[in-house]
């Protein structure tokens, strides 16, 4: 007969269930091991950060294109100085946007949404060199203003320094030409000096009576009391 008694069920099903556990570990048949991901961006300086929807002018189909969600950035690298403007999908992580801020950009609002800005860049993200033009819309006016006038400020700031640059080339290659006038003058009154003096103490050729040899004076008066 079965025994009606739970409490002696329990036991045997522990006693049973203890039995069973054999302590085994079973590893994993594949081990995965911890990659470093790189972006890219280890070299560079976040000088702006904010979250955006990018779009593309389609130039052949005279429409825009949205490119994605995602966080603009203004990138600074820390040993070139030079800032550009990198863009990735949120959830791809796919780059729609990656341009150098160089001068000549210019941000314009976009008609009817003070939220957007348009510009155009040579843009890289698709692995090639290309001229776009973009449009990016931010979730407030504040963000919109803050980016725009980040790209201005950096642009500017880059203009005067190839103007400055300019300035000091044109400056230099001035004082130059100057050093190489002023040598050739040198060199030409040095080139005369020498002439003249050369002049000066050319050497007297003709000699006087006196200074004849003997032999040149016999063959003189030989010659003036031969008879014809």
């Amino acid at each position: 007969m079965a025994s009606a008694d739970p409490e002696r069920h329990d036991e045997v099903a522990e006693t049973t269930a203890e039995d069973e556990d054999t302590g085994a570990q079973v590893a994993p048949i594949v081990r995965l091991e911890e990659v470093a991901v790189t972006t890219g961006e280890e070299d560079e300086d976040a000088l702006l950060d904010l979250k955006a929807k990018l779009y593309r002018f389609d130039k052949d189909g005279n429409q825009w294109k949205e490119r994605g969600t995602g966080n603009v950035k203004l990138l600074k690298h820390k040993e070139t100085g030079k800032v550009r403007l990198v863009m990735r999908q949120a959830k791809t992580l796919k780059i729609c946007a990656n341009h150098l801020v160089v001068p000549g950009i210019k941000m314009q609002e976009h008609a009817g949404n003070d939220k957007s800005c348009v510009w155009h860049a040579t843009d890289f993200s698709d692995g090639e060199l290309k001229d776009e033009m973009f449009a990016i819309r931010f979730g407030s006016v504040d963000n919109c203003k803050k980016f725009m006038e980040m790209v201005e400020t950096i642009v500017e700031s880059l203009e005067n320094k190839e103007e400055k640059d300019s300035e000091e080339a044109t400056s230099a290659a001035g004082l130059l030409e100057k050093l190489n006038v002023s040598e050739t003058k040198s060199d030409k009154e040095t080139g005369e000096a020498p002439a003249a003096k050369t002049e000066e103490e050319k050497p007297d050729t003709t000699k006087t009576e006196e200074e004849k040899p003997d032999t040149e004076k016999k063959d003189e008066l030989s010659a003036a009391y031969s008879t014809p």
